[in-house]
């Protein structure tokens, strides 16, 4: 007789070494997608709730193929991990199939009230203090500045260079965005910004210095066009940050225990008050309030940028930096309520997903919530 289980096994496996043929493929999606449709479970959540946990379930496996990919584990392993990855897939499966069983364990956040995502929400402060909703407008030409025209296109602003402009006048403008909303912005040298929730960028409205000087509260995604003869610099509330042909994420918010820069490619210099670096490609420099540096090598840049992506992502995140994010993004207050759980978390859930979903995957890791108003109870 057959061995049906390994010959099963098998299967799974060339499914994720991308050897299954096109049938087996189609069978083992089919299976993976079950699922949703049993009962069970669509009686208890939604779709975005659905595709959260698939996101979830997906992540876990492509975690233990990443261990299996690395070239340091012996052979005999990575065949391991890949087997692994193939068995927590279905196993995971399993307990979600059951996971209405089990609800009458787990306090599930109320259904009668959720809290929608973030979206592009912004206010653009010029320079004569006067402000402007660039969320709630059209697209099309906002304001004349000196030497730039400003203009919204596809839901981002952009500062584009009058022609024949001479103008040496320097006025400086800020685009704030508030808890639950990011934006996308171009400046007039063509370096691209993403300003992640709660978190502002002052900028002149044209570079006609010897540098190019923005100063950031909060978290931004910087794509800088690089200019040697006109560096640009990103001031924070400790240290500024020098662009050498570069794309980084510079994260300053107050409430964090450290501001940290991540260079994604190019190269950065970075000041604070006692020292000077340079750091490559891959690594981060964290900066603590006791003005204590550090350089991390070799740090998860998909985790990083993850926001700028759309995307939550977490790597050995404590539940106080998971909340921190969900705090801004969904616009509430966090309250802990008892003893705050010292575990880790790994996951990766869309950032267009409710505020419940997010918060129900948490929940299978043994963590309860309630949504009161626009707070988070954390039991």
């Amino acid at each position: 007789m057959r061995n049906l289980r390994k010959d099963f096994l098998n299967l799974i496996e060339r499914y994720l070494n991308n050897g299954a043929s096109v049938e087996e493929t189609e069978l083992i999606e089919n299976y993976y997608k079950e699922f949703s449709q049993n009962p069970n479970i669509s009686d208890t959540l939604n779709e975005d709730e659905v595709n959260s946990l698939k996101a979830a379930i997906r992540e876990k496996v492509d975690e233990r193929i990443r261990r299996a990919e690395n070239p340091t584990v012996p052979i005999y392993r990575r065949k391991y991990y890949q087997m692994a990855a193939a068995i927590l897939l279905f196993s995971m499966l399993s307990v979600l199939v059951t996971y209405k069983v089990r609800k009458a364990t787990v306090n599930l956040v109320a259904q009668n009230h959720d809290l929608a995502p973030g979206g592009n929400k912004a206010i653009l402060t010029l320079a004569n203090g006067a402000k402007i909703n660039v969320g709630a407008i059209q697209n099309g030409a906002l304001t004349a500045q000196p030497g730039t025209q400003i203009i919204k296109q596809n839901g981002q602003l952009a500062y584009e260079v009058s022609a024949n402009s001479n103008s040496t006048k320097i006025s400086y403008n800020t685009l704030t965005t508030p808890k639950g909303g990011q934006y996308h912005l171009i400046l007039a040298d063509g370096t691209n910004v993403w300003l992640n929730a709660a978190s502002s960028l002052k900028y002149p409205t044209a570079f006609t210095g010897s540098e190019r000087v923005v100063e950031l509260t909060g978290e931004a995604y910087f794509e800088v066009v690089h200019n040697s003869k006109q560096p640009f610099k990103v001031k924070t509330a400790n240290q500024t940050i020098q662009d050498i042909g570069t794309q980084f994420n510079v994260n300053a918010y107050d409430d964090e225990e450290a501001s940290a820069t991540t260079l994604v490619e190019g190269s950065v210099k970075i000041y604070d008050a006692k020292r000077a670096m340079l750091i490559k490609p891959g690594q981060q420099y964290l900066l603590k309030s006791n003005s204590i540096a550090e350089v991390k090598s070799d740090v998860d840049i998909d985790e990083i940028v993850a926001w700028k992506n759309g995307m939550f992502q977490f790597d050995n995140a404590d539940i106080k930096t998971i909340m921190r994010q969900i705090s801004r993004w969904y616009n509430v207050d966090i309250e802990y309520q008892g003893q705050i759980p010292s575990s880790t978390y790994h996951g990766r859930i869309s950032r267009n997903s409710n505020a419940s979903a997010i918060l129900k995957i948490l929940q299978l890791s043994g963590i309860n919530f309630t949504i009161e108003g626009r707070k988070i109870i954390v039991k």
